[in-house]
């Protein structure tokens, strides 16, 4: 499988595992299925494992798969979002989540820690759920005050290797945290040919994640492309219920002139959503949401098959989509 230099943390493989589909957030599967994939990931190259508590038994099937003894080159990433907290409970809230984490996953540290929420400026206003803003998203201010200094504090206890912010949100707060020195080590942003991020933010304006992406290959910041298929929007069909007015199944009706495009192209959707994904710039490694064996083949294959021609992909950003 071909590498990309990601950031400063080194070289990474191009397709990471994310935790969420072998952890059943995606549509059920069973343990045995997840930790085979596990393994299966692994034997194909791929040399992330983007975990979180919030995975459900991601964590504890990484722990059972490896015995606390991951191969050789194999990195972990895992998260705690905290919402916004008091500044001194930001420290002991990470540390014990961390803890909790690895014990699941019988391990000693991880290489990358990731803020799992939105960053905001502190008098933002969301158009929806905003009484509820505090469990959701970290103010500016909280941020920069106690949560880098946490981050920072655990780096230097050599629990985490580095650490890395959700970049899913409020654009100009997540730029801003990509400019400002400490600054992450990485991002896991929005890769698809929606620019979508779907049901992950409450926002209704742009989510730039092309300007996310750009900011951080400026500054050096790794990126983790994620929400290649959109939650299943940009496959052929969803495979869990959804309320129509969802925003990924929102999504997959916008979707239409795409998967239009792949049946005359006689190609499967989710392969081409993963390749276009792949070819986009700036994009070090993508994060992959699959539950199975099977959907990972598929992805493997087309991280083999390679990015789309440049006219493939002018054909889709031909749709208007984004």
């Amino acid at each position: 499988m071909e590498k990309r230099r990601f950031g400063t943390i080194g070289e990474v493989s191009r397709l990471t595992l994310g935790g969420g589909g072998i952890g059943q957030v995606w549509g059920s599967t069973s343990r045995e299925e997840g930790i085979a994939t596990l393994k299966l990931a692994v034997d194909g190259g791929i040399d992330v494992i983007d975990a979180a508590p919030g995975y459900k038994v991601c964590e504890a099937l990484i722990g059972e798969a490896f015995g606390g003894r991951l191969p050789e080159g194999v990195k972990i990433t895992t998260k705690c979002g905290i919402g916004s907290i008091p500044a001194g409970e930001v420290y002991p809230r990470f540390r014990a989540s961390l803890e909790q984490s690895l014990a699941a996953m019988r391990l000693e540290r991880v290489d990358l820690f990731f803020l799992h929420n939105e960053i905001c400026p502190d008098d933002f206003a969301y158009p929806v759920d905003n009484e509820r803003r505090s469990e959701f998203a970290t103010s500016w201010s909280l941020y920069r005050d106690a949560v880098v200094p946490a981050f920072e504090r655990l780096k230097q206890e050599g629990l985490i290797g580095a650490w890395g912010i959700t970049g899913v949100g409020v654009p100009e707060a997540i730029i801003n945290a990509l400019q400002e020195t400490p600054r992450p080590q990485a991002v896991q942003a929005v890769a698809n040919l929606l620019d979508s991020p779907g049901g992950l933010t409450r926002l209704r304006t742009p989510a730039r994640p092309r300007d996310i992406i750009a900011t951080a290959q400026a500054k050096g910041v790794g990126v983790m492309g994620i929400r290649a298929a959109q939650a299943g929007a940009l496959t052929r069909a969803i495979d869990r219920p959804l309320d129509p007015d969802h925003p990924d199944a929102r999504d997959f009706v916008r979707a239409a002139p795409f998967r239009a495009l792949c049946e005359k192209w006689g190609a499967d959707p989710a392969v081409i959503a993963h390749r276009y994904a792949l070819g986009m710039e700036g994009v070090d490694t993508l994060v992959l949401g699959v539950k199975n064996r099977e959907e990972l083949r598929q992805c493997l294959d087309a991280e083999a098959a390679g990015p789309l021609s440049p006219e493939e992909t002018a054909a889709i950003d031909a749709l208007r989509l984004r």
